[in-house]
């Protein structure tokens, strides 16, 4: 079996930039999900939202657009821009797990209200002809919400529901619930993709070995944390390439000036880099080192020192 692999997007670091640089340097992405659009009551587009999906920005990836939201009238309005950009499908968030969205009963938050998400569904397969995709925890507050939800998709044409193997109240702690999952598996006509903690090329061997059955998987901060990853998975093989902290080195530097562009100073381009830092810094040696270097650069020139320095460091290690 050929496994499919998806980005599971993060909001606020799989935009177009890192989606792009990400596929120039490590490839291994079939398609790519962008993070959500939400309008929050106002029937506009967000500049950011508009960048990120512009085709001239996607121009190398498949991309499927995402939306946040428990209304209607919003998904619609969505519908017809990313259909009028060029967009066949759209992808809708009921997993996101902050108290933020919660709170407003949105992300997996709405997940213990099928009615709503029928009406919802049933305007926009009435008044649309957008290809629809779900993206979902198994619950907010129990994983057996997501089987009470099951029977209501099953009245839509539904291209597929990408489950995150845990509940919203987790957050992303604690382990994901692969019980819960398998219960999933045979409670719906639906296509399944699996999603959660897929961190190595032995942990996706785990999953696969137990759900055979699924073919498409969905990487979210794994990617980040380790970009090689996804062509790793590919490719078979547990070993790095040889060039590997030189792509590495390649792949942020290309980050760096990208945000260099698009935010003001040089503070607020190393926050953004530092957070970038905390992910990658999860498979290297000695991370909190690799993050008080990174912290300690004030200008562009130390920044990227801190940097020579720390892949320099890295490849004697290994």
């Amino acid at each position: 079996m050929n496994s499919v692999l998806l980005s599971s997007p993060l909001q606020g670091f799989t935009d177009y930039r890192f989606r792009n640089a990400f596929q120039k340097y490590f490839g291994g992405i079939d398609t790519y999900y962008s993070p959500y659009i939400r309008l929050n009551g106002k029937m506009e587009i967000k500049p950011v939202y508009e960048r990120d999906l512009l085709l001239k920005n996607n121009t190398t990836i498949e991309v499927i657009p995402q939306i946040m939201t428990n209304d209607a009238d919003e998904f619609l309005f969505v519908t017809k821009y990313v259909q009028k950009l060029g967009y066949k499908e759209l992808n809708w968030n009921l997993g996101c797990p902050y108290p933020m969205v919660i709170n407003r009963k949105m992300g997996s938050g709405l997940i213990d209200d099928p009615q709503r998400i029928r009406q919802i569904l049933q305007r926009v397969h009435n008044e649309s002809d957008i290809i629809v995709s779900m993206k979902m925890r198994m619950g907010y507050n129990h994983p057996k919400e997501i089987l009470d939800v099951f029977p209501i998709l099953d009245l839509f044409p539904i291209k597929n529901i990408a489950i995150h193997a845990r509940i919203g109240k987790q957050l992303y702690k604690g382990d994901v619930d692969l019980v819960s999952f398998q219960n999933c598996l045979n409670k719906t006509k639906h296509k399944i993709y699996y999603n959660g903690d897929i961190t190595s090329v032995l942990e996706y061997k785990s999953r696969l070995e137990m759900f055979p059955e699924i073919d498409h998987w969905m990487i979210g901060r794994g990617l980040i944390s380790d970009p090689f990853l996804p062509s790793m998975i590919k490719a078979n093989t547990t070993e790095y390439p040889k060039d590997r902290f030189e792509r590495l080195y390649n792949f942020q530097s290309e980050l760096y000036d990208e945000f260099e562009k698009a935010l003001s100073g040089t503070k607020a381009v190393h926050q953004k880099m530092l957070s970038y830092w905390e992910y990658f810094g999860a498979s290297l040696e000695d991370s909190l080192q690799v993050l008080r270097k990174i912290k300690k650069a004030k200008t562009k020139n130390e920044y990227d020192s801190a940097v020579r320095s720390i892949l320099d460091e890295q490849s004697k290690v290994v």
